[in-house]
Order: structure tokens, then sequence, then C-alpha cells
């Protein structure tokens, strides 16, 4: 299976590759989505996750991340998705993120797990996340678990 490369890469930059892992997390006909707010002004909205730490599977730095950023505990299965994205963060660097992308199952509010700062939780409609999120491989992916429900519907 291919996976797809989003964003674009800019002139003088190397993108080393970054692996990341990335979860939907559903409750309520809600998708769980964190507002990152940048220190000098504006933000992005990303799924919740993150690059995995050394020695890290996937699936635990989702889990991890989901925590870290969004205070939520969820449990994974296997990906659903995979997909690369070029990214400049708002410090200025870059990479490839290599991106695995979970369903996660939402098994509590864990407020004591949140560790981020700048990031926020909130619960958008799908079709709300589809369109506001910043990265066109969350959307994507996003959209893929969408049709991947349809599909089991």
């Amino acid at each position: 299976m291919s996976v797809p490369q989003f964003g674009r890469r800019e002139p003088g930059r190397a993108y080393a590759d970054r692996p990341a892992a990335f979860v939907v997390v559903e409750r309520n006909g809600l998708i769980a989505v964190v507002r990152v707010s940048f220190a000098k002004g504006g933000g992005r909205l990303d799924l919740p996750g993150g690059g995995l730490d050394p020695g890290e599977t996937a699936a635990q730095a989702a889990v991890r991340e989901c925590g870290e950023e969004a205070g939520l505990k969820v449990t994974v299965g296997e990906p659903f998705v995979r997909a690369d994205h070029f990214f400049v963060n708002e410090e200025g660097f870059d990479n490839n993120t290599r991106g695995t992308f979970f369903a996660a199952r939402l098994e509590a509010a864990a407020p004591e797990l949140k560790t981020e700062a700048d990031h926020a939780l909130a619960w958008m409609a799908p079709d709300e996340a589809l369109v506001a999120l910043d990265r066109e491989s969350h959307a994507w992916a996003l959209a893929a678990w969408l049709r991947g429900l349809r599909a089991e519907a």
C-alpha cells in the first residue's frame, strides 16, 4: 500500500523523517481535536497526537500523546491509515511527519495526564473538523475514518 505525501517541500529545507502517531476519538458524534496556541500568537487545529519517543511504538505514542495534549485516556487498535506530511512547526523546525493514524476508544477524561499547556481539547462535528484541521494529512485521515464507518454500517 502506498503512503500519500501531503504538504509542500520548501526549498532549502531538509525535512528529516519524524515518525508520529495520531488518533481519531469519537464521543457522542463529535471528534476530539486539539487547538495548539503559539507563543507568538496564532495557532493550528490538529488531531491529538505527535512524535514517537525513542523505543516507543506508534500505538504507545498515540495513547501517550492523547493524554498529554487532550487529557484523554484512550485505547487503540490497529492503524487504519498512514500519511506523510512535510511540516514546518511554529519554531521553524522542518520534518516529514510519517504519520500513523489510529481509531481510539475513549476510556475516560484524564486531566491528570495533560502536560502540554499550549494544547486545548475541543469537540467538533466531523464535517466541521474536516474543513478546520490545518494539516491536509489529518483531514484526509479523518475522511478515511468516516468512509470506513459508512462501509461498516
